[in-house]
């Protein structure tokens, strides 16, 4: 990677084309190169669905364990076979403009549906691996040391809001069904009185 690439990286304007690296052959390449300057890489992963301020602090948190943020991102795919047919409900694209945009995060990739929850861990090497202890996904792993030989500290966050995605949705669909009670209720009755009238 060029030199001016890299710089577009690490400063603060967006630059989504710079930071979203899809191909993991060249997001090796330029992790090397930014622990070749020095810099402490911090990778988490996740779903990042309804991004909310939960999410925010967490990856502000992140970041402050080193000098460069890698966040892995579940495509759509992924996001399906994990969470349900009905998740997630941000569309891929979006959610990788939402986490390019948020000043903390530095490189945003795409974990697909075929990579393990390790594949990111193994291939990035981070010198932090951050978890979020409200994920069950790593709490076996993390247990047994399965990732110790590739990452040298892992620190696992508790919540950062009270709010979280799954709430929230849940709280959509509720307002969403007592809705459509009011208005099945609604037309019920105006049937019911149009057939008495009748």
């Amino acid at each position: 990677m060029t030199r001016s690439a890299l710089s577009h990286i690490l400063e603060t304007k967006t630059h989504s084309e710079h930071r979203l690296i899809r191909d993991f052959d060249a997001l090796k390449k330029v992790v090397e190169d930014l622990k070749k300057k020095g810099k402490k890489i911090v990778l988490t992963q996740g779903v990042w669905d309804l991004i909310h301020e939960g999410h925010a602090k967490y990856l502000e948190a992140a970041k402050s364990y080193g000098d460069v943020l890698v966040v892995g991102l579940d495509s759509d795919e992924l996001t399906r076979a994990r969470k349900g047919p009905n998740r997630p409900i941000v569309p891929e694209k979006e959610r990788i403009e939402m986490l390019t945009h948020l000043r903390h995060v530095d490189i945003v990739t795409v974990r697909e549906l075929d990579h393990d929850i390790g594949h990111l861990i193994r291939l990035v090497r981070p010198h932090v691996l951050v978890t979020s202890s409200s994920t069950a996904d790593f709490k076996g792993d993390l247990k047994t040391g399965t990732y110790d030989e590739f990452c040298k500290k892992v620190v696992t966050l508790p919540p950062q809001a009270t709010t979280h995605t799954s709430a929230r949705i849940r709280n959509l669909t509720i307002d969403g069904v007592e809705q459509l009670a009011r208005e099945v209720d609604t037309l019920t009755k105006s049937f019911v009185k149009k057939i008495r009238s009748a």
